[in-house]
C-alpha cells in the first residue's frame, strides 16, 4: 500500500518518518516549501521523548504531486494530517489524482469525515465508504523547517466510517502505523471521534492562559470550570444520539457528576490525564519547546489561528441543530477567538470570567 500524507507537521511528519524507516512506501506533502526542502536535503530531525534522530523521508509540495502520480500511479491511501480548517482545501487538491480504489483517512482532530465524504460525493467519487476515521493521540510540534519535537506518547484509534468491520485495508494501514505507536481498531470510530472532541474542550480551556497544564487544568478550581464545559459538550453529543466512547484517560461517565464525591473522582481523573501526558518527559534530558496544547502552540509560538474555530464551530452547529444548550462551548470558543484576534489577553483572568459565567448559568459541578 502506498501512503500519501497531506500535511507534515508533527502528527503527519512523525507517522511518515517512522513508516518510511520501517520500509513502507510513504510520501509527505506540505505547502511550506522550506520545510519540504529541509526534509529532502537533511532528513526529518526529531527530538523529544524518544531522543534525537534524523530520519530520511520523501517530501513534495502540492504542485509536485501530479507529476509524482504520473510517474508512480494513482494515490492509494491518503492521510489528511492538516489542521481541521484546511481539510477541504487539502482534499480538493488531490481529487484529480485518485482512483476508484483510493481511500481517505482523516488523520487529524475535528469532525472532518462527513465533509470529506460530501466532497467525494459531489465529485462523483463515492462517499463515506471511501473514508476512514482516526484519532492520533500522540503529540508533537513542528518547530522549524525539517524539525519536529515528539512531545508525548499515545495510541492511534482507527476505524471504517461506513462499516463496523475491520476491512483488509484497515488492517494493512494499522500494521503500517504500528511502526510509530500502538493502533487500536474501533467498530465505532465516530463515537470515539466525538469523545475526543468532547474531551478536547478542556484542552481548549487550558489555552486561555500562557501557562503549564499543571497550573491550569491541574488546579481544582480551574478543573471544575473545564469539567462544566466538557459536561455541556457531552450533552451535545447525547442530544445527537452519539454513543460517546471512553478512551485511555477519558471516561464520559465521569463528566456527569451527581454528588461532590463524583466531582472529586472527576478531578482525580483529570489529574491522571495530566500525568499520562507528562510521564514520558524527562526535562533533564530535553527542554521541551512545546509546553502546552496544540492550541497554545498556535497562539503563542506560531501566532496563527488555532483549530478552535473549525472544531468548536462544528460542535456548536451539531448542538444547535439538535436543540442542545451550547452556551459554555460558545463562550469558550469566543474567548479563544478574541485572543487570536488580539482583542483579549492570555491570562488567568479569563478563568475568573468563565467561572462567573458558569455560575450565572447554574452549571457548576456539585
Amino acid at each position: 500500500m502506498k501512503i500519501t500524507i497531506i500535511g507534515s507537521g508533527a502528527i503527519g511528519g512523525l507517522a511518515g518518518a517512522y513508516m518510511t524507516r520501517a520500509g513502507y512506501d510513504v510520501v509527505l506533502v506540505d505547502q511550506w516549501k522550506e520545510h519540504v526542502e529541509a526534509m529532502n536535503t537533511r532528513g526529518l530531525y526529531i527530538d523529544g521523548i524518544r531522543g534525537e534522530m534524523t530520519l530520511p523521508v520523501r517530501a513534495l509540495t502540492p504542485d509536485q504531486l501530479p507529476a509524482h502520480v504520473e510517474r508512480n500511479g494513482p494515490l492509494e491511501a491518503v492521510l489528511i494530517a492538516t489542521k481541521s480548517q484546511h481539510t477541504e482545501g487539502a482534499l480538493r487538491q488531490i481529487l484529480p489524482l485518485i482512483s476508484p480504489e483510493t481511500f481517505i483517512v482523516s488523520f487529524q482532530n475535528g469532525f472532518n469525515e462527513p465533509l470529506i465524504a460530501q466532497i467525494l460525493s459531489q465529485a462523483g467519487l463515492g462517499g463515506m465508504e471511501r473514508v476512514v476515521g482516526s484519532i492520533p493521540n500522540y503529540g508533537g510540534a513542528l518547530v522549524d523547517p525539517g524539525y519536529l519535537e515528539f512531545v508525548h506518547e499515545g495510541p492511534i484509534q482507527l476505524g471504517e466510517m461506513s462499516t463496523p468491520e475491520f476491512t483488509s485495508r484497515l488492517l494493512q494501514l494499522s500494521q503500517m502505523l504500528e511502526s510509530l505507536t500502538q493502533v487500536q481498531l474501533s467498530s465505532n470510530i465516530w463515537g470515539q471521534i466525538w469523545a475526543k472532541e468532547v474531551y478536547s474542550q478542556q484542552v481548549v480551556f487550558s489555552a486561555l492562559a500562557d501557562a503549564r497544564i499543571h497550573e491550569t487544568l491541574g488546579v481544582e478550581r480551574y478543573a471544575r470550570i473545564a469539567g462544566a464545559v466538557v459536561r455541556e459538550a457531552l450533552e451535545i453529543a447525547e442530544k445527537n444520539g452519539i454513543a460517546v466512547e471512553a478512551f485511555d484517560f477519558f471516561d464520559p461517565a465521569n463528566y456527569k457528576p451527581q454528588t461532590p464525591a463524583d466531582t472529586q473522582k472527576l478531578i482525580a481523573n483529570i489529574q491522571h490525564a495530566i500525568w499520562l501526558l507528562k510521564k514520558d518527559q524527562n526535562p533533564t534530558r530535553h527542554e521541551f519547546k512545546k509546553k502546552g496544547s496544540g492550541i497554545w502552540w498556535d497562539i503563542v509560538y506560531r501566532k496563527r489561528p488555532s483549530e478552535v474555530g473549525a472544531m468548536n464551530g462544528k460542535l456548536i452547529e451539531y448542538g444547535q441543530r439538535a436543540g442542545a444548550d451550547t452556551r459554555l462551548v460558545e463562550k469558550l470558543a469566543n474567548m479563544i477567538f478574541e485572543i487570536e484576534q488580539g482583542r483579549r489577553q492570555l491570562g488567568f483572568h479569563n478563568y475568573d470570567e468563565l467561572e462567573a459565567y458558569v455560575r450565572s448559568l447554574g452549571k457548576e459541578l456539585p
